[in-house]
């Protein structure tokens, strides 16, 4: 069997260990005769896999005791409407930071709920960087500041924890999240869909004050409202078991790696290897600030538009895949998660330099 190295920004590259495990355990879990899809959600089974799960991801990110952990569906797209849903709280706005793509996405569907002051923008600089929070212009009446923390289209990464005083600060880390250690007690709230650094498409994790709980809007859905989910263990309908399943066995594997400050390390390592190339040519391009650059997400373009197809042609028939950049921005994109090893970015840096060699 033969492996491609995967760029893709999700669903994305899994743990071979995991997946080794999972396929293991795919007709009998652990003796119980049954696959994990198989078995009941509030079976003893079942129960103690969640329960595992959500232990190891508070260990992993230093959870404190006063935030519940919930494992919701509609990915993180469906947590746009669920957070103001959930946490106006009576009040009638909310702040938003405008980085990319998924920022918009997020305030077109609070705007469906609230006033949206768009606190700082990077749209006039095409996405490119993270606005500076001199920059900011904060509401004191928002009942929330809402960032993405990492943009998964443009490569853009907050590297640091903006300060918004009282009112809850809201991120949404679905392509960074787990990658480095982050301090989650200067969140009021952090949601990330699971198909990038988790496990599979069809979970979405939800850490939330409990300050924050139980003033969801009248119109909220009883399977959105975050009370009702903590109240439940996550269980007020049948939860996506699989995706808990696999998130535990991924969850397992970055302990064994030593935890999200060892990952920070083996992520910048990567990082560096890849930009430090694209930075020393002229063939290739970063449009990306290098203060804010991400470390899972790199788009870069080419010399030429041109020359894409034959890139990408050249890529694949090498073992490296789903590096065509997002549609609504063009160019090359490659997605280093947690589980892409270090040879991944080492061949695609070889690969670079081959293809500057023949077509530069």
């Amino acid at each position: 069997m033969t492996r491609v190295f995967n760029f893709s920004a999700g669903p994305a590259v899994l743990p071979e260990p995991v997946l080794r495990q999972a396929a293991a355990e795919m007709l009998d879990w652990q003796g119980s005769g049954m696959s994990v899809m198989e078995m009941s959600h509030r079976g003893k089974e079942f129960v103690d896999i969640h329960a595992r799960a959500e232990a190891d991801l508070r260990e992993l990110m230093a959870i404190p005791k006063n935030y519940k952990v919930l494992f919701l569906q509609g990915g993180a797209s469906a947590q746009f409407a669920v957070v103001p849903m959930n946490l106006l709280r009576g009040k009638d706005r909310a702040d938003y930071v405008n980085t990319g793509q998924w920022s918009k996405k997020a305030i077109t569907d609070a705007k469906k709920y609230c006033k949206v002051n768009v606190a700082a923008s990077s749209e006039g600089d095409n996405f490119t960087r993270a606005p500076k929070q001199s920059e900011w212009k904060l509401d004191p009446d928002a009942a929330y500041v809402h960032v993405t923390t990492n943009e998964t289209i443009g490569g853009v990464e907050f590297h640091w924890v903006p300060d918004t005083g009282e009112v809850p600060l809201v991120a949404d880390m679905s392509s960074h999240i787990l990658s480095r250690p982050m301090d989650v007690s200067k969140y009021g709230l952090i949601y990330a869909g699971a198909q990038k650094n988790i496990g599979p498409a069809g979970l979405t994790i939800v850490i939330v004050r409990d300050d924050l709980l139980g003033q969801a809007l009248p119109v909220t859905p009883t399977v959105f409202d975050y009370k009702v989910q903590a109240e439940n263990d996550s269980m007020s309908n049948t939860p996506a078991t699989y995706g808990i399943y696999m998130a535990g066995l991924v969850f397992q594997w970055l302990k064994k790696q030593g935890g999200l400050a060892k990952m920070e390390q083996v992520n910048r390592s990567k990082a560096a290897l890849l930009y430090d190339y694209l930075d020393q040519t002229e063939f290739y391009h970063s449009p990306v600030a290098k203060d804010d650059r991400s470390l899972m997400n790199v788009p870069f373009t080419l010399r030429s538009a041109d020359l894409d197809k034959a890139f990408l042609q050249t890529t694949e028939a090498a073992g490296l895949t789903q590096l065509k950049g997002h549609r609504s921005v063009g160019g090359m994109r490659a997605s280093i998660y947690n589980a892409m090893p270090v040879e991944g970015v080492q061949a695609l840096v070889e690969c670079l330099k081959e293809f500057e060699r023949k077509h530069g």
